[in-house]
Order: C-alpha cells, then structure tokens, then sequence
C-alpha cells in the first residue's frame, strides 16, 4: 500500500528509558560514545501487507548481533483507516514525519510497510537490518543524551531530558512506547485476523529545537490506566534537521539494569 503525503519537518535521535515491573521507577540514563541504531516502522492494521513487518520489528533483537545497539519504534499512520478499519493506534503526526523523512531521502512514494533507520529509508529490510545496524552502530556518537524520570505522586511521568550536539540545526523528539500489544481485526484487509505489537508509540513530543547545541526540557507525560505499566519504555532521540541523519540513540535495557 501507498500514499503521496510529503511535510517539511526535521528530527533528531538520542535516549530510551525502560520501566520495570511495577511501573516507571527513578532513572537516570545515558547515552554511549557509538551510534545506537533508531529502527522506526511505519505501518497500519488496515494494510494487509504490513503483518510481516510488525512481526519482524517484534523480533527485531533476535535477528540482530547479540550486541547491537537498537532502538525500534512502530509508528502507526492513518490514512488507511478509510478502507474499512480504524487503527486505534494511528496519529497523524506520524503521517506527517513519514512524509518529511521520504522527502528527506529524496524519495517520492510513502507507502506501508516502511522502514527508516538512522533516518535513511531501508526498502530491502528483510535481508538487510542486520548490516544497517552493524554499520550504524560502528560509527562514534554525534549526539549526547541524558534522561531522568520518574512517577509523581499523581501517577504521572515527570522526565528530564538534555541533549547536546555539533549538529545545526537539531531537534529532541520524546516518546513513550508500549509492547505486548494485541487486536482482533473484524474489517478491512485484515479482517478475521489477530495482530500483535510491540514498540508501539502511545505519546509524542517534539520538536525541541536545539539551541546552540544544546537543550534541556522538562514534561510531564499522563499514563492512561489502560497502558501496561509493565511494557512500557520512554524513547529520547536527536536529529539532523537538514538531511534526517540519526546523530544517536540509547538502549533504555540500560536502565533496567542498573
């Protein structure tokens, strides 16, 4: 499937938090010196094409180096809900970035399943993400980026990101990502079929324009009750506003773990 949207925006990639069991606890993470790879899919559950796809973002970290830096995000669009199935995970904001990274490229067609990473469009994704990362991650960091989160007393998310970079110009895009997702699809090209998500973007915010080189910014995010605390990450990313260049990324695993 395919669609001819085109939007002049710019982004940039830096940092993930990821929450443990019983929700969003303290955080303070950082990004590293190599390029950590931003895998961002743009996909919908009204495109029969797209199942495969989904599938090999959920298993993404499997068909990757056991050390790979990666940082995966499922951007779902809307406008193919009009063929018969509302995707209730779309946001037009991602209609628009698609469109702003295919011009970026110097393509013309969007289209879904699609696949960016590091901001460059990757048609032969099957064969080729694990070569994509591999050269992604050997290059140095362009990018630094420090997160700190953690819950409020009113069962928000309250986040601290800063970011710093030679790049100009730049913006901080923020996201919070959710997995272990599932729909029962009644209509559409995937009527009848049960579907499952992971990474899937539930909140987005940006652009943050850098200036200087640098940001720092405070928000503050609502959980919904009907998001499982347990499965969700908070995604932090820079890039280059000229050419949609990921300058880095982080591994919230990271954070988990210290």
């Amino acid at each position: 499937m395919n669609s001819s949207r085109f939007i002049n925006r710019t982004l940039v990639v830096a940092s993930l938090v990821c929450l443990p069991a019983a929700g969003f606890a303290a955080c303070d993470a950082h990004s590293g010196p190599k390029t950590a790879a931003l895998v961002e899919l743009y996909t919908s559950e009204g495109c029969s094409s797209c199942p495969p796809a989904d599938q090999q973002l959920n298993r993404l970290q499997q068909a990757l180096d056991p050390a790979a830096e990666v940082v995966p995000l499922a951007l779902h669009v809307d406008y193919w809900d009009y063929i018969g199935w509302k995707d209730s995970y779309a946001q037009g904001t991602f209609d628009e970035r698609q469109s702003w990274l295919v011009r970026a490229n110097q393509h013309q067609t969007v289209y879904t399943p699609q696949f960016f990473v590091g901001g460059s469009e990757l048609r032969s994704w099957r064969g080729a993400l694990r070569d994509k990362v591999r050269q992604l991650n050997a290059l140095p960091a362009a990018a630094s980026i420090r997160i700190k989160a953690n819950v409020t007393s009113g069962g928000a998310l309250a986040l601290s990101a800063e970011a710093h970079t030679g790049a100009n110009p730049a913006a901080l895009y923020l996201a919070v990502t959710e997995s272990g997702l599932v729909s029962n699809v009644t209509r559409g090209e995937n009527g009848g079929v049960t579907l499952t998500h992971d990474h899937v973007v539930r909140a987005w915010i940006g652009p943050i324009h850098l200036a200087g080189g640098a940001v720092l910014v405070q928000r503050e995010i609502a959980l919904p009750a009907a998001w499982n605390r347990q499965r969700l990450e908070l995604v932090a990313f820079v890039q280059d506003e000229r050419n949609g260049s990921v300058l880095q990324a982080l591994n919230a695993k990271r954070c988990v773990d210290s």
